[in-house]
């Protein structure tokens, strides 16, 4: 699975993937039990092995380990929306259901059964990371497609503004996306995707 574009300035030295992984899968291992804040380079070099500086090597920062790792989970989100809302011969009325409903329970599934991945994508939302906000503009473009083929179809209203019609059912969604506001919301999880589908639908009506 290709992980979400970020800067390639995170990464530098030789393109050696196997070792790149190597110190991706030893960190993500680390974080899980240590804490991405609480722990360091130097941390990680005595975890696995490796000197601080061949670290360095092969990535800029802690961050930059951070950003591999929370690219990689954000990607998997984005593959299972993309495998609900491209299915043949659907409407877009239910291409936005599957939208909404893979985002949650695929979040809900990443985030919260794995911790390690929940803290760091936690991290990611709110330093504002480039993965993070990559994956925010993935969703968005997801919504603009379904919205600007219902229109196409008839299927939606077209006297609101494309891009204010776009933003406002992104804000809604927000608190499924991001995963420090999903935390809040994870005892409605069964019945929000239905709820707010709906609520958004009727809003689109022609």
């Amino acid at each position: 699975m290709n992980p979400l574009s970020v800067s390639s300035s995170s990464t530098r030295g030789p393109a050696e993937h196997e070792i790149r992984d190597q110190i991706v899968a030893a960190a993500n291992e680390h974080f899980s039990q240590y804490g991405y804040s609480k722990t360091t380079v130097s941390d990680l070099a005595k975890a696995i092995g490796f000197s601080k500086a061949y670290i360095y090597k092969f990535f800029d920062s802690k961050q930059a380990i951070g950003e591999a790792i929370c690219s990689n989970c954000l990607s998997q989100i984005i593959a299972a929306v993309e495998e609900a809302i491209n299915a043949v011969g659907i409407s877009p009325t239910e291409r936005f259901r599957r939208l909404v409903k893979s985002l949650i329970t695929k979040g809900v599934d990443l985030f919260f059964n794995d911790r390690k991945l929940y803290d760091i994508a936690a991290f990611s939302a709110s330093e504002r990371w480039p993965s993070s906000q990559v994956y925010d503009m993935r969703i968005k473009h997801f919504v603009l497609q379904i919205v600007r083929e219902g229109r196409e179809l008839g299927e939606f209203e077209r006297k609101t503004p494309l891009d204010e019609t776009v933003e406002s059912i992104h804000l809604a969604l927000r608190p499924y996306i991001n995963p420090l506001l999903l935390q809040h919301n994870l005892d409605v999880v069964e019945e929000a995707p239905g709820l707010i589908s709906s609520l958004i639908l009727r809003s689109l009506m022609p």
